[in-house]
């Protein structure tokens, strides 16, 4: 086996659990965040979250520096594809550095017991930019698959 297959390998590997931890958090904790009162939300997603960082942006991150050496080593047709697949993963990065943390970090700071009544509701635009990162992850991982098919 050669080392650009292990590390294709390793490559789909990661993109498929970004995809899969996103993808399930779209599916299934988003709709009970959505279901639960602020009090019950606040609380649920400080204990959801506590795990995240930094687990997932070094899988992200791990993946994609991974897409970008196989880029450079492989033959053109899946070189582009694991290319396209390192920028997608970027983009998941980008979008959760700078739309979903953010929001973490505001909702991280409340007290669960004592959420202001004029409080804004961060779960609409929290579920908007997840379900960008989700889509970009699901685009990342199956560049990932056709890549590793054609090569």
């Amino acid at each position: 086996m050669r080392v650009t297959d292990l590390l294709a390998v390793a490559a789909l590997v990661g993109s498929g659990v970004v995809a899969g931890v996103l993808f399930a958090v779209a599916l299934s904790v988003l709709p009970a965040l959505f279901a639960m009162p602020a009090d019950r939300y606040v609380y649920t997603h400080q204990l959801v979250g506590r795990r995240w960082d930094p687990t997932m942006p070094i899988i992200v991150l791990t993946s994609m520096a991974l897409d970008i050496a196989l880029a450079l080593l492989t033959r053109a047709g899946p070189g582009l594809l694991f290319a396209a697949g390192a920028v997608l993963l970027l983009g998941v990065s980008v979008v959760s550095h700078f739309c979903n943390v953010p929001i973490n970090r505001v909702v991280k700071s409340l007290d669960p017991d004592e959420v202001p009544p004029d409080w804004r509701d961060p779960r609409p635009l929290w579920r908007r930019w997840h379900l960008l990162r989700t889509t970009l992850a699901l685009l990342g991982v199956t560049a990932n698959a056709v890549a590793v098919v054609l090569a």
